[in-house]
């Protein structure tokens, strides 16, 4: 199978399947002398993992991450860096029931036809969102790129703003509140509706979307190019490429369909002797090169297609059938796609800064 690396100079390739004995990544393009330990990296792998409140999937992982090569004496060798996290928690008895059978929504039936039969079918195998976690762990290690190499902070943060029909109110929005409730949300007065919304969907056996919105600020202008290496072309191929990801916008997004012109247009002054821009309608980016205002990116998570709901499918056979799906699973992935979001955006960042420094170096 191929197609499993992202990014350019700085590049990762994952590893594994969901009822493996372990998933994986390794990381190339790491400069040398980088402060690396494992403790760096399993900060942000807690907070993707599953079985942290009700509204989640109550697989129990605790995601540990374990540094094979690449760190030595604490510190980045500019070799690939092996990173692996052990399967705990695999129920794969669940999923016997369908081993030949279609789950509507789900990758099973392009996955047995692009490779002719040949189907993990314990929990979506390689398919699975549990192969996010590598991707949060390679993220990890983008993070500390980006620290490393800019002057200034770069803060890359996340949060959910819609559930359903439900959304937040940005006259409200806090960022501190996004790390005092298990939904990452920025608005402390939606949780409640959020809880009873859930409540209500997994009792019926069903499952319902949500939005993310991820945000990184401290970004240097100059990241991207003008034609086929877009900065926000990868940003938005890399969270399309997030399991259950529907839709990707940046800045105004598909708002800016029904903007004028003059209400587009993020205009510009100089304040203090340097720029400033009115507006951020373009979501920190134009003409794929970064502005230096914050980037600003969503993305649409459909809603979760294990339902215990009986669906009308076929099976390998080609039979009609009814399909209801068991086991333990997330009546809301969107949660949980918070911290990939992040880890794609800091994956993302840390590639083209390592690119913008090979060919126009860093002030």
């Amino acid at each position: 199978m191929s197609h499993n690396s992202f990014g350019h100079l700085f590049r990762f390739t994952t590893w594994g399947e969901s009822h493996g004995p372990a998933i994986g990544c390794v990381v190339d393009g790491t400069p040398p002398s980088i402060p690396l330990a494992e403790a760096d990296i399993q900060t942000w792998l807690d907070k993707r993992k599953p079985g942290q409140s009700r509204f989640v999937t109550q697989r129990r992982e605790s995601d540990t991450v374990e540094i094979l090569s690449g760190v030595f004496e604490g510190k980045t060798t500019g070799t690939p860096i092996s990173l692996m996290i052990r399967n705990e928690d695999q129920r794969s008895k669940d999923y016997g029931k369908i081993k030949d059978q279609f789950r509507p929504g789900h990758a099973d039936f392009t996955y047995w036809a692009k490779y002719q039969g040949i189907r993990d079918y314990r929990g979506g195998g390689r398919s699975s969102a549990r192969e996010t976690a590598s991707r949060v762990a390679a993220g990890a290690v983008a993070r500390k790129v980006l620290a490393h190499l800019l002057p200034e902070p770069m803060e890359i943060r996340g949060a959910l703003i819609q559930i359903g029909g439900v959304s937040i109110s940005r006259g409200r929005w806090d960022w501190a509140e996004t790390e005092r409730n298990t939904f990452w949300s920025p608005d402390a007065e939606v949780v409640p509706q959020w809880e009873e919304l859930l409540d209500k969907t997994r009792k019926a056996g069903s499952s319902v979307g949500a939005v993310i919105e991820v945000v990184a600020s401290g970004v240097p202008v100059g990241l991207g190019a003008p034609v086929y290496s877009k900065l926000d072309a990868d940003l938005a191929s890399a969270m399309m490429g997030i399991n259950a990801v529907k839709g990707v916008e940046i800045g105004a997004g598909f708002a800016a369909a029904v903007l004028s012109g003059e209400e587009n247009a993020d205009e510009m002054r100089i304040e203090d002797g340097k720029l400033k821009f009115l507006s951020n309608m373009a979501g920190g980016i134009l003409g794929g090169i970064s502005t230096g205002q914050d980037i600003i990116v969503r993305f649409a998570v459909k809603p979760t297609s294990s339902i215990n709901q009986p669906r009308r499918s076929i099976n390998a056979a080609g039979e009609e059938i009814d399909v209801v799906t068991t086991g333990r699973h997330d009546p809301c992935v969107g949660i949980r796609a918070v911290p990939v979001g992040e880890a794609m955006m800091a994956l993302v960042l840390a590639d083209h800064l390592l690119r913008h420094r090979a060919q126009c170096g860093l002030e």
